[in-house]
C-alpha cells in the first residue's frame, strides 16, 4: 500500500475513534460516514467543530424539524469542514423550502439533497437548480415509475449541478441501464450506477469498463454488484487506472480495514466496508489528479459523485443497517 494511501486509511480509522466518543448516541454508520468525509479531506476530526454545528442547526430549526433527524450529524459534519456555516445553512435551508415547493417530499434525501446544491452553485442560480432537480427526476420518474424514489433526490441535485441537459442525461442513462440491468440486481441500484456514470463520463464504452471491472472483482471473490456498492463500482470505473491495480488496492484497502478495532466482522458487514474501502481509493486518486500526478478531464466529477455517494449513504444509514447486514454475503 502507498503511503499516501496507508496513511489516510490510518487517519480514517482514528477519525471513526473520535467520531464515536464525541458521538455516543449516534448511529454506528453514521460515526464512520463522518469520518470519511473528514479523512477525505485529510484531516482529523474535530469532534468539537461538529457539535458546534450541530447546535447551529438545532438553533435554525424546530424542534421536530427532518434537519434534526437522522442526517443532522452527516450535515453538521459537512457544515464543520466549510468556513462559512452560518452561510451554508441559511441557503440549504432555503433550497430545501425551494425544492419542497415544487412537491419534492420531506426526507433526509432531501435534507441532503438541498444541501449539495448549497454547496456547489452560487446564490442566484438556486431556483434554476432546484427547477433542474426536479426536472431530471421527474424525467427518471417517467422512465422509471416504481425505482424512481426519495433516494434519487441526491443525485437528481447533482445532476441539476452538472451542464448535461435534462432529456439528453436521462436518455443516455436509460441507454446504460437497458446495458447494464440484465447483469445486475436489484434495479434500482443499477439505476444509482447509471447516475453516477452520467455524472462522471460520456464515454461509450463506459457500460463495458463497469462489467470488465466487475468481472475483475469477482475474480478475487470481491462482490461489487451488490446494493449498497454497485454504485461505487461506477466511481471505480471512472479512474484512470489499471483494473487489476484498482481490485488490489481495495482489496488491500479492505483487509487492513479488518484488522483495526471497530472494524471486524462483528462491527461492520462486508459490504459497507467494502464500499467504505472503495471510496479511500477513489479519494486517493482525485488528490493525485488534483495536485497534477495524474491528469483527466473527469477529476471534478468525481469528486462530487464521491460526496454524493457518500451522503447518500448517510441519508439511508439508520434504515439500511438491518438490510445491509441480511445482503453482506
Amino acid at each position: 500500500m502507498q503511503l499516501q494511501h496507508a496513511a489516510r486509511v490510518e487517519l480514517f480509522v482514528s477519525n471513526a475513534e473520535i467520531i464515536k466518543k464525541s458521538f455516543k448516541w449516534q448511529n454506528v454508520m453514521m460515526h464512520r460516514l463522518a469520518a470519511l468525509l473528514y479523512a477525505a479531506e485529510n484531516k482529523q476530526a474535530d469532534g468539537e467543530a461538529i457539535r458546534q454545528s450541530h447546535e447551529l442547526i438545532k438553533q435554525n430549526t424546530k424542534l421536530f424539524s427532518v434537519f434534526r433527524g437522522n442526517s443532522a450529524i452527516n450535515i453538521a459534519t459537512m457544515l464543520s469542514l466549510t468556513t462559512e456555516q452560518e452561510t451554508k445553512l441559511a441557503d440549504t435551508l432555503l433550497i430545501y423550502d425551494l425544492m419542497k415547493n415544487i412537491k419534492f417530499r420531506t426526507s433526509d434525501y432531501l435534507v441532503i439533497a438541498a444541501y449539495q446544491i448549497a454547496a456547489h452553485a452560487t446564490p442566484d442560480p438556486f431556483e434554476h437548480k432546484v427547477e433542474r432537480a426536479k426536472a431530471f427526476y421527474d424525467h427518471m420518474k417517467a422512465q422509471h415509475r416504481f425505482l424512481t424514489g426519495q433516494d434519487d433526490y441526491i443525485f437528481a441535485a447533482m445532476l441539476a449541478l452538472s451542464d448535461l441537459d435534462v432529456a439528453s442525461g436521462v436518455t443516455r442513462m436509460e441507454q446504460l441501464y437497458a446495458e447494464l440491468k440484465p447483469e445486475f440486481s436489484p434495479g434500482n441500484s443499477v439505476q444509482a450506477l447509471t447516475q453516477v456514470l452520467v455524472l462522471g463520463d460520456d464515454n461509450p464504452e463506459a457500460g463495458a469498463r463497469v462489467l470488465a471491472l466487475n468481472e475483475a472483482f469477482r475474480r478475487r471473490d470481491i462482490r461489487m454488484d451488490k446494493m449498497y456498492t454497485l454504485p461505487s463500482l461506477g466511481i471505480l470505473s471512472l479512474l484512470p487506472a489499471d483494473r487489476d491495480t484498482l481490485v488490489a488496492q481495495v482489496e488491500e484497502t479492505y483487509e487492513s480495514l479488518r484488522t483495526q478495532k471497530g472494524f471486524g466482522a462483528w462491527s461492520i458487514n462486508k459490504q459497507e466496508l467494502l464500499l467504505l474501502s472503495s471510496s479511500l481509493v477513489a479519494v486517493q486518486y482525485v488528490e493525485d489528479l488534483r495536485n497534477g500526478v495524474l491528469t483527466t478531464a473527469i477529476s471534478t466529477s468525481i469528486t462530487n459523485i464521491i460526496i454524493a455517494q457518500q451522503a447518500a449513504m448517510a441519508a439511508a444509514a439508520t434504515s439500511a443497517a438491518v438490510v445491509a447486514s441480511s445482503s453482506s454475503n
